[in-house]
């Protein structure tokens, strides 16, 4: 049942409200309707709030019931116009909104990915895939944690849903204003904290490089990247601060242009300090990419700080408010056990011939491409679903995460599907010049498809577990799945790493994190977002047998041409055309929804052209 808050009275007189659609426009579908008819009546709930905007606020929130009248992304990214004054209530996102928003992180997103590309071809053909190499990735550990657990889950999966419920106070009238109150209570301390941990990590960087690779043959290399790369726990954590307030706020391009400005920050580094540092120039460039990575938020995160709502020149600032202890030690544990796959896989390679630890590194990072570019709608969403449970509408968070899946599967399947049938190809036009070999090429790509089993496993993963800490509240089931998975992925790695050495680790990654997924999938109902297991069980099947028949039919057409990158189109445009065409057949909701999306920006281009 959907409940709805507490509002303010109306101190204003009747507002304009508009009539409840009850039937689809034409070209339609009854989703797109049911959808539209959605918005339309929780943007008539908000006019009757009676807030400081008047009868405009009316008809700014019918033209987004549609996903017209939004204003095109700028520099900070799409938002949906204020219902109020400034501070006043952000109005429910429509399609439109979610689009421009989505739209908006994917480019800078990509950006930050190529970026990434141009970071790890520069590592490879400065330095190749030798010992040096290894130890700089045995330092990369630190930035690599610290992302995980303080910008792309842990922190934000607190931080989120505790802004969501300072902004739905807010909009409630509550006296003050409650989300300064709650950087008030939660930055000062949380900084301190960052700090603290950062300096014990440059302080205890020869144990720490010890109890991450024992058999590295050059550990002295390996502390002192490590002692720089350890500053962005300070960096990452005010960049994951700033991140998740901006979200909150529905403010998208600002924490989306992130990773640009970081990768930009190492590939100056390396190509400016590579020639007197060595691999070390690697490390610097991470540091002062974390440094960037809060700049290119800052200016907009003050902006939206300094706006005054009218409770709160009425009635002063409201007590500072920390952060809830439980929520804030699941969150962590969930993202510390969900990055200590990386800890398993680093200390097995370890004890394997020079290279393991590189060719394991450059083969996650391609593999991995299609799940973080599935998971981007979720970071549109999450703040959607978390202000859905604030306001206690537990139906549209459950709507919200059943079509974030479907989405999410169906991207991150078609990328599977690439990955695996054109592995060579991608490794082969990405990596192979300067002092990255052919061979290092067969054993990359090798890897990456293996790793490329467990990326369905990773996309449900990081879609389900926003589902669980939504609510801002603790819980230890999302920690007990992740550990279970450890476990999983330690026991298979220890076993077969001897025979089949870096594809045994990979194998153990996919496993566990497989194992995982269906363990939050299971858990699904009380204790999170309560959506139907075997409804969506009976939807991620249909893009599976999809992206089988796509992976066979795209090694084929990618195996035809020598040239690896003839190979690469061949295969990459066979894959996409199989999947497609047949997760259309199959009746793929995240085939429809995307095929339909991308009809109606060329509706709207063409439109406007004319």
């Amino acid at each position: 049942m959907t409940v709805t808050p507490p509002r303010t009275p109306r101190t204003d007189g009747p507002v304009p409200v508009p009539p409840a659609r009850s039937v689809a426009h034409p070209g339609e579908t009854a989703e797109e309707a049911a959808e539209a008819a959605e918005v339309t009546a929780a943007a008539a709930t908000d006019a009757g709030a009676g807030t400081a905007a008047g009868p405009g606020a009316q008809t700014r929130a019918e033209a987004g019931a549609d996903g017209d009248g939004l204003p095109s992304a700028g520099a900070e990214g799409a938002e949906l116009p204020s219902a109020g004054a400034e501070g006043g209530e952000l109005p429910p996102a429509s399609r439109g909104f979610l689009a421009k928003a989505t739209l908006v992180t994917a480019v800078l997103s990509v950006a930050g990915s190529l970026l990434g590309l141009v970071r790890d071809q520069a590592l490879a053909r400065l330095f190749g895939a030798g010992s040096d190499t290894d130890a700089f990735l045995v330092a990369w550990t630190v930035p690599e944690f610290a992302a995980t657990l303080l910008i792309e889950d842990g922190l934000a999966f607190a931080l989120i849903p505790a802004f969501s419920m300072a902004l739905a106070r807010r909009a409630r009238g509550v006296p003050g204003d409650p989300v300064r109150a709650l950087v008030a209570g939660t930055l000062p301390r949380l900084s301190l904290a960052f700090v603290a941990v950062g300096a014990l990590f440059i302080g205890l960087a020869p144990q720490l490089v010890g109890i991450l690779a024992p058999g590295l043959p050059d550990p002295a290399l390996a502390v002192d990247c490590t002692r720089l790369t350890a500053t962005c726990v300070v960096s990452f954590g005010l960049a994951g601060y700033c991140s998740a307030a901006l979200r909150a706020h529905r403010r998208y391009g600002a924490p989306a242009a992130i990773y640009v400005a970081y990768n930009t920050g190492i590939i100056t580094g390396m190509f400016v300090l590579g020639g007197h540092w060595g691999v070390r120039s690697a490390a610097a460039g991470v540091a002062v990419g974390g440094l960037l990575m809060v700049l290119v938020q800052l200016p907009s995160l003050l902006r939206q700080l300094r706006k005054r709502t009218m409770s709160e020149a009425v009635a002063g600032q409201e007590e500072a408010r920390p952060l809830d202890t439980l929520l804030l030690a699941t969150v962590l544990l969930f993202a510390l056990c969900r990055q200590s796959q990386v800890l398993v896989e680093r200390f097995l390679a370890s004890q394997l011939p020079a290279g393991a630890i590189s060719h394991l590194n450059y083969a996650q990072k391609v593999a991995q491409m299609p799940m973080i570019l599935s998971v981007m709608v979720c970071t549109v969403t999450f703040p959607v679903v978390a202000r859905a449970l604030a306001e206690g509408d537990t139906e549209r968070a459950r709507s919200r995460v059943e079509r974030d899946l479907a989405l999410a599967a169906c991207v991150v399947l078609l990328g599977t599907a690439a990955v695996v049938a054109c592995a060579p190809q991608i490794v082969e036009v990405l990596f192979q010049r300067g002092a990255f070999t052919a061979k290092d090429t067969a054993a990359t790509a090798g890897v990456m498809r293996v790793y490329a089993l467990g990326l369905l496993g990773q996309t449900l993963v990081g879609v389900l577990v926003r589902s669980y800490f939504s609510a801002g509240r603790g819980s230890w089931y999302p920690v007990g799945a992740m550990a279970a998975g450890i476990v999983v992925t330690s026991w298979i790695g220890a076993l077969s790493v001897g025979a089949w050495g870096v594809y045994g680790i990979a194998a153990a990654n996919a496993t566990g994190i497989t194992v995982t997924a269906l363990v939050l999938l299971a858990g699904m109902g009380p204790r999170s977002v309560p959506v139907g297991i075997r409804g969506v069980l009976l939807e991620l099947s249909r893009p599976v047998r999809a992206a089988l028949v796509a992976t066979l039919a795209g090694s084929f057409a990618a195996g035809r041409f020598a040239d690896p990158a003839a190979g690469l189109a061949a295969g990459g445009i066979t894959v996409t055309v199989t999947f497609l065409l047949l997760g259309r057949a199959l009746g793929s909701q995240g085939v429809v929804s995307a095929l339909r999306s991308v009809r109606s920006v060329t509706r709207r281009l063409s439109h406007g052209r004319s």
